[in-house]
């Protein structure tokens, strides 16, 4: 599966919660995040980013995030929304644009009208942006992963070494 990933988010409010979609974006390799909406802007002199990916990652506020859909992505908004696939039951498309609303709103319904599809996480209650943006993103790479002969999670304790801070040290005896 190709790892095209950009991420929308619309007007959201915490600086916390951008810094840890940052991290997320990092570690699950997406290539963009863009924004809507001032209270981000107004926050983000607030540093949440502790692993510096926005030197990596771009993250970019635009006006609208159905301008922002990059050349051949699908729309995939992420929304408690009748009628939307469960996502241990959907299949992420190759070059995705996932849209995710804000904590204290929802979508515009222009956007989800123009998604491709619409997907909620089966979950008692909602969870916070940031572990929304961390579930999905997770779930996208665990199904590709297991497409792949050669699973790249079957590294195990490389892979483990490669991933962890250096202030983790801990093994199992």
């Amino acid at each position: 599966m190709s790892k095209s990933v950009v991420i929308g988010l619309t007007d959201p409010k915490s600086p916390s919660n951008v810094g840890s979609i940052l991290r997320a974006a990092g570690c699950y390799q997406a290539q963009s995040i863009c924004y809507t909406g001032t209270r981000y802007t107004k926050a983000a002199k607030y540093h949440t980013d502790t692993k510096q990916m926005s030197q990596k990652i771009p993250v970019t506020a635009v006006d609208s995030l159905l301008d922002a859909v990059p050349e051949g992505a699908k729309i995939v908004c992420i929304e408690l929304v009748e009628g939307a696939v469960a996502l241990p039951e959907f299949e992420h498309p190759e070059n995705a644009f996932y849209v995710f609303g804000p904590e204290d709103g929802s979508l515009e319904q222009a956007v989800v009208d123009r998604a491709d599809a619409v997907v909620y996480i089966p979950t008692i209650g909602c969870m916070n942006l940031a572990a929304t943006v961390n579930v999905l993103l997770y779930d996208r790479m665990a199904k590709s992963y297991q497409q792949q002969a050669n699973n790249p999670l079957d590294q195990g304790d490389q892979l483990i070494r490669q991933s962890r801070d250096t202030n983790n040290l801990l093994s199992i005896k």
